[in-house]
Order: C-alpha cells, then structure tokens, then sequence
C-alpha cells in the first residue's frame, strides 16, 4: 500500500499513519489470541473507503495480512471475543466506516481455534520499489509473541493439537456435569484420597470452567469459554477421560460407594503404577525416544548427581548460623571461654503444626535437631550433574532454573541405610520444603517438610530417580525408554550430600520431633500436621 496519496487530502496520509502505528502492536497482547471464521475482511476494507480512492489501497501484502489475521479474536474472562486489531480505539476518520465494516464482521464470527505463530511478526511490514514514492511501498503488519510450545511441534502442528483438545474437552464437560466434578473435587480437598494433591488442580479447572459456563446464557459465550480454557490449560488437563480424575469421575458417576472408590483411586495412584510403565520399552520406542532427546538437546540433561547444601541454600527455610574460624577483637583465647558455657535449660515438649513452628520458632532457632527413627521416609535431594543443560523437570525452566528433584522408598526405609543412628536425635543442616514448590512451582506435585540430616546418605542403588510424573510432558511419550535409562544409570555421588527425613504435607498427621536451641534455651517440638 502507497505512503503517499500524492496530491489529496492530507489528513489521507496521517489517518493511513496512525492507521499502521495501531496495527504494528496491537497484536502484542497478554492475552491468547484465536482464529475465527471471518471472511471477505479485505472487500469490507476496501468497500468502506471512498469509491474514488479504492484503488489506491488495492495491495496483495496488504489483503494477505486483513484476510489471514485480521480475524483475530481476544476472550475475556467473561467469555466476551474482542478483535485487538480493529476495536478499543480511536480510529482514524478517513478509515472509520472501513475499519467498523471488518469489526462488525469478526464479532459476528465464531472461534475456530488457538492461534500460535512461530515468527513475531505478522504480515510483510514493507518492502522497495521504485514504483513508491520515497522508495519504499509501507504495509499493514503486527507484531506478536512468539508461541510458547514444545520444541518438539511447530505452532501449526500445536494449533491443531489445541482443537483436538477443544473436541475432547467439550466431550468431556457434556460427560461429567458440574455435580459430578464438585463432588469430585470435594472429595480431593478432604484429603480422604491417597495422594490427592495430584488430581485437585485439574479437578479444581474442570470445576471453574463449569461454573464459568453456567453463569452465561450465551452459546457463543460458552463456546468462547472453553476455547479460552484449552488455550490456558496446564499440559494433558483438557483431556479430562485419560486422566486420573476422569477414573475418579467414572466411579462415582457409576454411583459407587466411598470405599470402593478410595480403593480403585488408591490403587492406581500408587507410587508404582501413577504413570509408569508396564512393559520394557521396545526398539521403536527406543528409536522414538533418541529423536526426542536429540530434538529436545537433553542428552545432558539426564546425567544427575546428588545435590548438597549449597543447591538447596537459596531455598533453605532454615540453616545454621555460620560461626567465625577465628576469634574476634584480638582475643587469642575467647573463643574456649565460649565453649564452656553452661548447658542449655530443658524446656518440657510442646505440640504445634509446621506453620507455625516455621512462623514463630525457627526465626530465632540456633541449633536445631531431629528425633530420628529407625524407620521412616527418608530423601535424597538429586540435581543435574551438568548445571547448564535444558530444563527436564516440570518445575525448571530457563527463565528460572530449578534443577533440584528428590527421592523416597516405597514404604520408608531404615536409618541404617541412610548412615545415621535410629532413636535418637541427629542434628539438622538446613530444613526445606519439596524442590517443586521451588522457583515457578508446580502444586499438583504436592509439598511438604524435608529436614536435612547430618552425615545422612543413600547406602542403596536407586538409579537416576528420573520418575515420568516429575518430567515435562515432551517426555511422556518416551517414558518408557526413559523408566529404563534411570534403572540403568546410578546418581553420581558426592561429598556431603543433603539427604534426611520427609514430612509430606498430605499426610493428616505428622510424627516430627525437632529439638531446637535458641539463646541457652531448648524445646522440644512435636509437629503433628503442616497446618
């Protein structure tokens, strides 16, 4: 489309300025934005501008971007759809009648899908000619952000998953009514459940997604809504069936009894069957998981070492204060007179939950020790052997790294396996909470206490501790190579490794006793829930 008008109106050439101005970012909104079936935008253009200057705008780069994006849509929490190319502004007057024409069209229009773009700009923002009159021919464009997607699909190939997720959820929602899911996530949240905390943030969204939808009358509203949420939606939430809250739903949507349906939800979210495999991977999922793992640049990425204090310090709720190696102002021998202060005074025990022992009583805690079992949940924190390879674990990204993973046994282990005496109390080297409440967090992975012991260490093999519930989703499909690898490999070691005792936030109740020492005093304290 020509700069310049060339002899006519003046204002012709700045309404076509601010015209191109609004254009250029109008696209860079926060909000998803999603394809419609809007039609004929072009010939609407050109059919509200005077018949005598028609022509003028008649410009092929300028039709590709009005015909392929400027039916783009906004959606609003309401379900409302907004064109951010052609409303909320003020439009230029040369340009109103035309600009009203396209926005009449694309509000009349219905979503069609997700739209995700690999490049950030839209269209053909200009381009030479001796034809132009200052050399150069200026075009409608936008510009836009880039998709976030796997590295494993293109935007179109992740577009198109987007629409089999609308189908899929849409059969979902019409399956399970919003009675059956709030009984679900009501059931979930009681913490009657084995492990719950997976499955309440994707019943949690399927609930307020009903809610959403029942508080319009709107089909298109409706229809707006969803597409909103599959566009939203955490990896594998819209596909409500194959997941663990679709069998729950099914069960109880077969009117089964509460014991029945702990049973089944139980079983299946065990530790050993929630999402692994059954079988040895075969030659073509091998195949399968090498072109992954090559796309994906985290070959790397799989070597794990166990990690130690200083990968956990930034996240430490508490550590011990660090003490001066040399005594202070001159003194050659103050630091023996320190040594032989008198004992601490034994205070008796007091019950309290996490919450507050961590609000009230470890700001102020010097030392700090644990009452150690002989049996009991004791971890491993493991992290990434190489601290610049790609993000594997769902709560790490590049933006904000957060390498750090951690281990237990089924059923609990012996403190002899992990090095430290059981009946007594050991001390503690920092207390933290689970990796992945860490940086970005990741709820549905649960939380909980983890309570660093001195000299504690894994005497086991326990393979690399690469479970598929812990990794992206561009690993799912490979689990299986994946499940072997880490049985193959072994966690590389280290010095002084953080390791201890777990307190798991889902557990009703608790069985910690720390004993901490704060200026001459000691308490013993007896944690019997998180809050």
């Amino acid at each position: 489309m020509q700069t310049s008008t060339m002899g006519f109106e003046p204002r012709e050439d700045d309404d076509y300025a601010a015209l191109l101005r609004r254009l250029h970012e109008a696209a860079l909104t926060p909000l998803p934005l999603f394809t419609t079936d809007a039609t004929g935008l072009y010939d609407a253009l050109l059919g509200g501008l005077p018949a005598d200057r028609r022509q003028h705008y008649v410009c092929r780069t300028c039709r590709h971007f009005v015909d392929r994006y400027g039916g783009l849509v906004t959606i609003d929490e309401s379900g409302t759809a907004t064109s951010p190319l052609w409303d909320g502004w003020a439009i230029p007057r040369f340009f109103s009648e035309a600009i009203r024409a396209m926005s009449r069209i694309v509000s009349k229009a219905r979503v069609t899908g997700v739209f995700l773009a690999d490049e950030s700009v839209l269209g053909n923002p200009a381009n030479s000619s001796p034809k132009a009159p200052t050399g150069t021919w200026h075009h409608m464009h936008s510009l836009v952000k880039p998709a976030k997607r796997s590295a494993l699909l293109t935007a179109d190939q992740t577009a198109a998953e987007k629409r089999e997720d609308y189908g899929t959820l849409c059969r979902g929602l019409a399956e399970f009514s919003p009675e059956l899911v709030r009984q679900a996530h009501t059931l979930l949240t009681t913490g009657g459940l084995y492990r719950s905390e997976k499955c309440i943030g994707t019943a949690k969204w399927l609930l307020d997604l009903h809610e959403a939808r029942e508080a319009t009358k709107h089909t298109k509203a409706r229809e707006h809504l969803t597409w909103r949420a599959v566009a939203l939606a955490p990896p594998g939430f819209c596909h409500v069936r194959s997941t663990m809250i679709g069998t729950l739903l099914e069960d109880l949507a077969a009117g089964k009894d509460f014991a029945a349906v702990k049973r089944a939800f139980d079983e299946k979210m065990h530790p050993l069957q929630y999402q692994r495999p059954t079988a040895q991977p075969t030659d073509g999922q091998l195949a399968q998981a090498e072109k992954v793992v090559e796309k994906l640049s985290s070959a790397g990425s799989l070597a794990r070492r166990f990690a130690t204090l200083d990968d956990i310090a930034d996240d430490a709720v508490w550590m011990p204060k660090e003490r001066a190696d040399k005594p202070t102002g001159g003194s050659v021998f103050g630091h023996l007179k320190a040594g032989r202060g008198a004992a601490p005074l034994d205070v008796p025990a007091q019950t309290m939950t996490w919450d507050k022992f961590w609000r009230t009583v470890l700001p102020e805690a010097e030392i700090v020790e644990c009452f150690v079992p002989t049996h009991s949940n004791f971890f491993a924190f493991v992290t990434a052997a190489d601290a610049e390879s790609p993000p594997i674990l769902q709560w790490d990204s590049e933006g904000s790294r957060s390498p750090v993973s951690w281990y237990v046994y089924n059923g609990g282990s012996s403190a002899s396996q992990w090095g430290v005496p059981g009946g007594t109390f050991v001390a503690v080297k920092a207390i933290t909470t689970q990796p992945s409440a860490w940086g970005e967090g990741r709820e549905h992975q649960g939380n909980g206490v983890y309570v660093v012991l001195d000299g504690a260490r894994d005497s086991r093999k326990s393979g690399l501790a690469l479970f598929p519930e812990i990794l992206k989703s561009d690993y799912h499909g490979i689990r299986a190579a994946l499940e072997a690898y880490s049985r193959s490999r072994e966690i590389a070691p280290v010095d002084c490794p953080a390791a201890g005792l777990a307190f798991q936030k889902s557990n009703g109740r608790w069985d910690a006793t720390l004993r901490v020492t704060s200026k001459g005093t000691r308490v013993t304290y007896k944690l019997d829930r998180w809050d």
